[in-house]
Formats: structure tokens, sequence, C-alpha cells
């Protein structure tokens, strides 16, 4: 019997009515994300300056009717066409990966990849979250998130 842990991925994509490069400075406002995104509360940026390969923060978010913290960093970056941040949080390791693409003048399109990889033996539970419900779940908050950037990046002064 295969014990590896399984990974569950759930992916999303918007298309946005404004240039690559406003998408990018949305997407990567640390500062700004508690005003820009709706299920997140608070964040603490612990590394300043550019957002980059190894910055790092606390976010509070609502999901799924409660409050949580993690802390998060960026382990890739390609600006600003790419970049992903990584979290742990109860054993299970989470990845999300943002592609940035301009699809033609003033418009973008940003493609999240979110994925779970929970540790060995039960957490084969949190697989089975992401499955059916829970997936439907987690998918509508990356949507809500991307809608989220998508009315700040297209009210965004050029």
């Amino acid at each position: 019997m295969d014990h590896t842990p399984q990974v569950s991925v759930v992916t999303v994509e918007r298309h946005i009515a404004a240039p690559r490069d406003r998408v990018w400075e949305v997407l990567t406002d640390l500062h700004g994300m508690p005003a820009t995104l709706s299920g997140v509360t608070h964040v603490e940026v612990l590394t300043e300056g550019p957002f980059q390969a190894g910055s790092r923060w606390i976010e509070t978010r609502r999901m799924f009717g409660k409050e949580a913290t993690e802390e998060m960093w960026v382990t890739a970056c390609q600006a600003p066409s790419h970049y992903v941040v990584e979290a742990e949080s109860r054993g299970t390791h989470y990845v999300s990966e943002f592609t940035v693409r301009e699809t033609g003048p003033g418009e973008t399109l940003v493609r999240m990849a979110f994925s779970a990889r929970p540790p060995g033996g039960l957490g084969g539970l949190f697989v089975r979250l992401l499955g059916g419900l829970g997936r439907r779940a987690v998918a509508k908050a990356v949507e809500r998130d991307l809608a989220d950037v998508a009315v700040a990046a297209e009210r965004r002064p050029a």
C-alpha cells in the first residue's frame, strides 16, 4: 500500500481588464492586502523591501466561517509574471502558484494554482476535504480573491 501523501490542486483563472504590471502591483502589495482582499483581515509584513523570493508575512484570513492566521513566504519570484507562496499549517504544506500573463493591450490573465500536501497517515483526510464540496469551497475562495484583485487593478490609475 502506498503511504505517500497525495497532493490536491485547485486551479482558477481570471481575465482582468488592466495591464500586467498593474495587476502584479496589486497581487504583490502585502501592506494593501487587507484593503484589497475581502477574505483577508490582517497582514503583518515580516520582511520589508520589494516583493521577492524570501519575502515573509503573517496573514489572517476568514475561511469557512473561521479566522486562521498563517505565516507565508515567497519561494520563487520572477516579476512581473510568476511567483510561488508557501505555508505550513498543522503538518499540511500549502503552495500557491501565481502566473500573470498579458493577453492583449490592457488585458491580463491571472492563473492561481493552490495545492495542499498533507502529512502521511491521517493527512488523507485533508485531501478528501479538498474533494467534492471542500474543493468547490476552496475554488470559490480563490475566485473571490481574484475578483477582488480585478476590482482593485481595474480601478487603479495607470
